[in-house]
């Protein structure tokens, strides 16, 4: 495997194509992934944070020893591999609405000691602050009209000042008819009221009508 400029993430090349792996923390796989030599694929078809990391953003934000509060964890396959990057010493809170998917999420988490399941609205980070420390990278992924908004309280409610966060929106979500790009810079104009925006990436064609935005808590 080869390192990329992306801490935790490791890249082959099978032909023309490159594949993406991180290091797994226990040899295990969740999602019927490949693992090879003791790295598992992450497929950027499945997972934003891989698809930005194949769309070249600048930077992920992300590096061992983080605390995360990943927002919209759903099953937890790109949580899975926030885990794997974090490693033993980080944490990756997952926070999800849906009883259904968390019950799915706890058996990954099970297996995990790094990775800790919370059943909650991500609209109202209250519920949950008894739960979540402070932490080094909010990463939300919540396909919903007010995604913006909870994303920023989140961010003010739990991030470290000058820590990273990273947003992956779905223009869809907010508006089913209008030009995604006119979505995409609305809402860098709403963030960087309250953030430095250092990087705007769209995922088309691996997530149509997706962007993802890497930001800075000022």
């Amino acid at each position: 495997m080869d390192e990329t400029k992306y801490p935790g993430i490791y890249e082959n090349w099978f032909g023309k194509k490159k594949f993406l792996f991180t290091k797994s923390l226990d040899g295990k796989i969740f999602f019927g992934e490949k693992l090879i030599e003791g790295y598992r694929e992450l497929d950027p078809t499945r997972s934003k944070l891989g698809a930005a990391v194949i769309k070249k953003i600048s930077s992920i934000g992300l590096k061992e020893n983080n605390l995360v509060l990943y927002l919209g964890a759903s099953h937890g396959y790109t949580a899975s591999f926030v885990s794997d990057i974090v490693g033993k010493r980080g944490i990756v809170y997952c926070v999800d609405f849906s009883p259904r998917v968390v019950m799915q999420l706890v058996f990954v988490c099970e297996e995990r000691e790094n990775m800790i399941p919370i059943l909650a609205d991500a609209r109202k980070p209250l519920s949950y602050q008894n739960r979540v420390t402070k932490v080094d990278f909010v990463y939300c992924d919540v396909a919903q009209r007010e995604q913006v908004d909870l994303f920023l309280k989140n961010v003010k409610m739990f991030l470290k000042p000058k820590s990273y966060c990273m947003l992956a929106l779905k223009a869809r979500s907010i508006d089913a008819v209008k030009n995604p790009r006119k979505i995409y810079e609305v809402v860098k104009k709403e963030l960087s009221a309250e953030l430095r925006v250092l990087s705007v990436v769209e995922l088309d064609p691996l997530e149509k009508d997706h962007c993802v935005f890497l930001c800075q808590y000022k």
